[in-house]
């Protein structure tokens, strides 16, 4: 499976088969369909990355309690981390 980016039609939001998540661009692995959950947004959602630094985050200033996330090998933009929003209490939302 293969997600990085949003074009008006996330496949993966609602999917739900074992697999692992990779960018898109280079292919690198960045989710585990184990660390997966519904969420209300239009992207899929996830709680921990596969590998530490499967992913790069920084500040988004703009943003509070969000953290801007890219690709951890390529830089790809995949979105952000949104914390203190998962799906328990001090889990955050990729």
């Amino acid at each position: 499976m293969s997600f990085c980016s949003f074009f008006g039609g996330e496949v993966f939001q609602n999917h739900f088969e074992p697999g692992v998540y990779a960018c898109a661009k280079c292919g690198y692995e960045l989710f585990s369909s184990r660390s997966k959950y519904a969420h209300s947004s239009p992207w899929p959602a996830f709680t921990e990355t596969i590998h530490a630094d499967s992913v790069a985050k920084r500040p988004e200033h703009n943003r509070p309690g969000a953290l801007k996330v890219s690709c951890g090998k390529c830089g790809n933009g995949l979105g952000h981390e949104f914390l203190n929003d998962g799906p328990k209490p001090g889990q955050s939302r990729f």
